[in-house]
């Protein structure tokens, strides 16, 4: 039976993630920091649940250390929106520490324990390639995740370890219901888990959803950085 661990599954996609995996009949280990919004998983079959902060690299290494899981979702992240006339260092930080380093700690648990076989996937966003206004730290944490993933498909290879990058566009989950802009081509968190589960049953290292909303910001981020600048002023501007 695939076992398959998931970070961030107490909500949103990996907690849509996480219902998808389990009626697949793979054995989910769903992660996040709140015991009590993961009791609605630990009532399923196959999946049982683990409450920990990924920001914190001393609770990371007591969870995971001794999991040996096929597949590993790390998907746990936040967003913030910057005030450009009220520039916060911390928001940078509280940011980076859930979305960058909180893959930076897991991985210390984790990476002695993949080997030949084994699935890899890390979380970014299709925010990381435009220069989107007030996304400075979302946007710059979702960029080092995905070259520390690229990074790691180079040197995990000679071990015989997938990595795959996940690279959502708009997903309506709770912390998108935040947003006070229009999503275009927002999809449901069921939809977004039914995109990775079928990312992670292929070969493909790189996964993009939806379709045609990350067909055309890709091909937006290959104009000049001009015409990038023109364009995200203009939807700044709207």
């Amino acid at each position: 039976m695939t076992k398959i661990l998931i970070t961030g599954a107490s909500s949103g996609i990996g907690q849509a993630l996480a219902l998808k995996c389990a009626q697949a009949g793979w054995h989910v280990i769903a992660c996040g920091r709140d015991a009590s919004k993961l009791a609605e998983l630990d009532k399923i079959a196959l999946i049982s649940i683990l409450a920990f902060d990924v920001t914190n690299p001393q609770e990371c290494q007591q969870a995971l250390a001794q999991i040996k899981p096929d597949i590993v979702v790390l998907n746990a992240g936040t967003c913030e929106y910057v005030d450009i006339d009220d520039w916060d260092p911390e928001l940078f930080r509280r940011v980076f520490d859930a979305n960058f380093f909180g893959v930076v700690n897991c991985l210390s648990a984790l990476l002695p324990n993949l080997s030949q076989g084994s699935t890899l996937a890390i979380v970014d966003s299709l925010a990381r390639l435009l220069p989107f206004t007030r996304s400075q730290a979302y946007g710059a944490s979702k960029a080092a995740v995905h070259y520390l993933t690229k990074s790691l498909q180079t040197d995990l290879n000679s071990r015989g370890v997938q990595v795959k990058s996940i690279s959502p566009g708009f997903v309506k989950t709770p912390l998108t219901d935040k947003n006070d802009f229009s999503m275009p081509d927002c999809i449901s968190a069921e939809q977004a888990a039914e995109h990775i589960f079928e990312g992670l049953r292929s070969s493909r290292t790189s996964i993009y959803f939806p379709w045609r909303f990350a067909f055309i910001i890709r091909l937006l981020s290959c104009l000049p950085d001009g015409a990038q600048q023109w364009l995200c002023q203009r939807m700044k501007n709207q």
